[in-house]
């Protein structure tokens, strides 16, 4: 049974029980050969007072700490510089991996050695329950990148390998909040692909309208960002037209937003049930 190395960030998250019911999801896998590396990312002492109780309960966690506040992509980096497993799981800490997920995305990764990494489609919920799912495309191809990103980030397992390959996150101002959108991108550049299972096995905290709340500054690096990779991704010039969405996303009636997520989400929660 190959080793997984599962990262998590972790920076003061607002609902302490929902961190505790994210762990606790990691620690009751079906799938039990891993090591739990969790980089506090300078919390507060509550924070840091639940996680190494947590490191005293479960040997197979290792918590490491900022000296200050870094961002994800660069306590991931250090989470990555610890882990010795032959796969790297994200998790995120507020979510909940379903106690399946690493049993059945390491079995895809087994018997489908072509494929670098695997997500799957999520269940999307906020402090009201379910509230939709989210499809992802089976086969991704760099094309669809123009779009968006197409995989799940905190609900994927990649071999060390590729991660390696592309020498982790970039923790920089054009990847804040899009970190992964640009891991996926480098990883299909250097010829890494992605699959992602059509099942349900991973909940994502999140608002039903949280995209339309991402604040400006974020859409402008992101614009920034898009440009780089998908000249990367040799995706020029047809990318030009797509490089305007996160700013033009920033600048729609927030009311037609919010209709357009709600629609969008609900129909694939309907598809999904079919």
């Amino acid at each position: 049974m190959d080793k997984i190395s599962v990262i998590m960030g972790v920076y003061n998250p607002r609902d302490i029980e929902m961190l505790k019911k994210s762990i606790e999801s990691i620690l009751t896998q079906s799938y039990e050969n891993f090591e739990f590396i969790i980089c506090d990312d300078f919390s507060n002492l509550e924070i840091q007072k639940i996680l190494l109780e947590y490191k005293e309960k479960d040997k197979r966690i290792m918590v490491i700490r900022n000296t200050k506040n870094m961002g994800l992509a660069a306590s991931l980096n250090n989470c990555l510089g610890k882990a010795t497993g032959k796969y790297i799981a994200r998790q995120d800490d507020d979510d909940i991996s379903k106690k399946d997920r690493f049993e059945k995305e390491i079995e895809f990764l087994k018997k489908n050695k072509e494929y670098d990494f695997v997500g799957c489609n999520i269940e999307l919920f906020d402090k009201d329950g379910v509230w939709g799912c989210r499809k992802h495309k089976e086969k991704p191809q760099k094309e669809d990148f123009l779009c968006g990103n197409q995989f799940p980030h905190p609900a994927m397992i990649l071999t060390k390998k590729c991660m390696d390959e592309v020498n982790g996150y970039r923790s920089e101002k054009k990847t804040r909040r899009t970190e992964d959108y640009d891991l996926f991108m480098r990883l299909y550049a250097k010829g890494y692909i992605g699959y992602n299972i059509q099942e349900n096995l991973y909940q994502y905290n999140e608002d039903m309208y949280g995209y339309s709340k991402r604040k400006f500054r974020y859409r402008i690096d992101e614009f920034w960002l898009r440009l780089e990779d998908f000249k990367e991704l040799k995706l020029m010039p047809k990318g030009y037209i797509y490089i305007f969405k996160p700013i033009l996303s920033g600048i729609m009636p927030k009311k037609l937003l919010k209709k357009i997520n709600k629609i969008r989400y609900k129909d694939m929660e309907k598809k999904d049930e079919n």
